[in-house]
């Protein structure tokens, strides 16, 4: 009856302050008080009929106000409908009251219409908590936020009047009033409800930080970059409504042929009258053939499964796209950013023979310390992971693009390009040994000392850490083709498809060449997906079955040129997402299958005399309650994923004594050693 309903949210029907839900629950309260009123009168009526003070008279005059007082909303409702133009089937329980009124049973007219009540008004809860989660994510978003002055005061204004470029205070306990990034402070942010990250992260200057996640442990000066519905949390809640609001094809099957369910089973109860002569079993196929466990099975599964996706921080657009995950063949992966962190880590450190390594990189780390280049990052992170101690060089001296150059310790000490080095007039001959080739897919810094190459230190962009286990999960779940891009070159290419277990690689790919690969794929009968970071990849993602934003959180491209953006980097959620696909059409077809079987069953004991419409409004009722907790059973799935990346990230750091340093390459050895 209410079954409709569930799915039928627009922004209009969510107010920023929950009051609309909140009429819509006192409204439900009120229906609910009125069902038990007239449930009461009922009951006193079966009384007065066993006590002798009372007449018959009085018994029948409270069941008919008891029935009357159960039975108006539904015909009233049935009514609407039908001046609407809308076919709800409330009209086939309407006419099965009526029915009991005209022969006068009124204890059968008022009992159904009470359990029918009863079913709609669960219903009716059932999408009023929809409403609530989503108007949740809003009540997180503080209403006001403390700005700062360029003089250091403080002034409390609106959060939706925050403009970009502002800076905020956000004392330890506050919830985040909008997206920015750290001005200044250091502090532990719980972002699950933004990225489903279960363990808060640490927040320094310059990183990122969300609408409605909460700072737990310092004060932090926040610049704001986007306030109000433009903040990610403003996003997920309209993406959200959008996708509750769409319809997968199985539904609009239902839709299509839905208009002839009423006459059919008019047709069916008048032929049930006719061959029995006997009202009550016309009355009894009317009840049990009102469609609710029907018109419930597949919004009660898809509103249990966004929930469950939004939980783990998988934001889809559409329902459809949630319905296209699972009937993939085919998954085509960007390199970097997606597959990789997209950030340079030293992998190999191999001096000549002679030079002590700990010297060579202690050495080459004093000069790239004064340098942003991404390579003297990555040199300096696995400095400080080997606890040297960098002096400060003198002459320092950086060439764009080629190296550095300066004194270290009276010695005069270049990083850089071979070619670089060999202009300088360094001498390279000291690499001709076959132990210092280096091998292909690693980026090279060379250092020479005194004009001499002393060795040089390979780097690669870092796989991620559960990115070959994820596309293992993927093959294992009958995606066929496993297809890596990137603009990179073969060589690099090849080593991370290797590692990946990719079934395809193609290298140094141009923007129109990754979506002419898209294209080829579709064309050979391949549904496919394509993960990307979304902004070199938007043509493809929007190719694509499906397109899979990495990283989302706060991307514009991303979210508009992807079907479902992953609000974090876990890549464990490709797999989880094929298999709440496949579990979700499951329960579907389960609901709906449960739904016809009984309708015809019931049909079928209607006609042969054997189910009272007592019984017929009550099996009805159960079986709105079996499709809601059936489809229930989704929002808990993936809860193990939540509770493993608790543990992972609750273990001890390494503590390493610094005499040795180890950094994992690509086939496991150590390719970084201090000895």
């Amino acid at each position: 009856m209410a079954g409709h309903k569930i799915h039928n949210l627009t922004d209009s029907e969510v107010g920023p302050d929950g009051q609309k839900t909140q009429a819509r629950t006192t409204k439900v309260s009120w229906s609910l008080l009125g069902t038990l009123m007239g449930g009461a009168l009922l009951i006193n009526s079966i009384i007065a009929e066993h006590i002798s003070i009372f007449s018959s008279d009085h018994a029948e005059l409270l069941a008919m106000v008891g029935a009357l007082l159960l039975g108006l909303p539904v015909i009233i409702n049935a009514f609407n409908c039908l001046i609407k133009g809308h076919n709800h089937m409330d009209e086939l329980v309407a006419l099965a009251i009526i029915a009991a009124f005209a022969t006068k049973q009124y204890h059968e007219a008022g009992i159904v219409a009470f359990f029918m009540l009863l079913a709609e008004l669960v219903e009716t809860r059932t999408a009023l908590g929809a409403r609530a989660s989503i108007e949740s994510l809003i009540k997180i978003t503080p209403t006001n936020a403390h700005l700062l002055s360029s003089d250091g005061s403080e002034t409390e204004i609106e959060a939706n009047q925050l403009q970009a470029g502002q800076v905020i205070r956000v004392r330890p306990g506050d919830n985040i009033p909008a997206d920015g990034k750290v001005a200044s402070g250091l502090s532990t942010v719980n972002q699950a409800t933004i990225t489903g990250e279960s363990v808060p992260v640490d927040k320094t200057v310059g990183e990122t930080v969300f609408a409605g996640t909460t700072n737990l442990t310092g004060v932090l000066d926040v610049e704001v970059v986007t306030a109000g519905s433009e903040t990610t949390l403003g996003k997920v809640q309209s993406l959200i409504l959008q996708a509750e609001g769409t319809r997968i094809p199985i539904m609009r099957i239902i839709d299509k042929y839905i208009k002839w369910y009423t006459p059919t089973v008019l047709m069916i109860a008048g032929l049930i009258f006719a061959f029995t002569g006997n009202v009550n079993n016309a009355i009894a196929a009317l009840i049990i053939s009102c469609p609710c466990a029907i018109i419930l099975a597949t919004p009660t599964a898809m509103v249990a499964a966004l929930s469950c996706a939004a939980r783990l921080g998988i934001l889809i657009k559409n329902v459809s796209n949630l319905e296209s995950a699972g009937r993939l063949t085919a998954m085509v992966f960007d390199k970097t950013g997606t597959l990789t962190t997209g950030q340079l880590a030293v992998t190999r450190l191999t001096p000549i023979k002679g030079v002590d390594p700990t010297e060579m990189l202690s050495q080459a780390a004093a000069l790239e310390q004064y340098s942003k280049h991404p390579a003297a990052r990555a040199l300096m992170d696995v400095a400080g992971k080997a606890r040297l101690a960098l002096i400060k060089p003198e002459g320092f001296e950086e060439v764009p693009g080629l190296g550095v150059m300066g004194t270290v310790n009276g010695k005069k000490i270049m990083v850089g390009r071979e070619t670089w080095l060999a202009a300088k007039g360094v001498d390279m001959s000291t690499l001709e040994s076959e132990e210092l080739d280096a091998p292909e897919g690693l980026s090279l810094l060379y250092v020479a000392q005194d004009s001499r190459c002393i060795g040089w230190v390979g780097m690669e962009d870092r796989t991620r850490e559960q990115a070959s286990a994820a596309i293992t999960d993927l093959g294992d779940l009958g995606i066929k083709r496993l297809v890596m891009v990137t603009g990179d070159r073969l060589a690099v290419a090849k080593r991370v498809a290797a590692e990946m277990g990719c079934t395809e690689v193609k290298a140094e790919c141009l923007p129109h060449e990754k979506l002419h690969l898209v294209h080829q794929l579709q064309g050979e009968g391949h549904r496919v997906a394509v993960v990307g970071d979304g902004v070199n990849d938007a043509p493809a993602l929007a190719a694509g079955d499906l397109g899979i934003a990495m990283g989302a959180a706060g991307s514009d491209v991303a979210i508009n040129s992807a079907s479902i953006a992953l609000m974090n980097n876990e890549l464990d959620r490709l797999a989880f997402l094929v298999r709440l696909s496949r579990l979700t059409r499951r329960v579907v077809v389960q609901n709906l299958s449960f739904g016809v079987v009984f309708i015809v069953i019931g049909l079928i004991l209607a006609a042969r005399s054997e189910l009272p419409a007592i019984f017929a409004a009550v099996f009805h009722l159960l079986s709105s309650l079996v499709i809601v907790f059936n489809s229930a059973r989704l929002v808990r799935f993936g809860e193990e994923l939540t509770h493993h990346e608790a543990l992972i990230q609750q273990l001890p750091a390494d503590t390493d004594s610094g005499k040795t340093y180890q950094n994992d390459g690509p086939e496991g050895e150590a390719a970084v050693a201090f000895n």
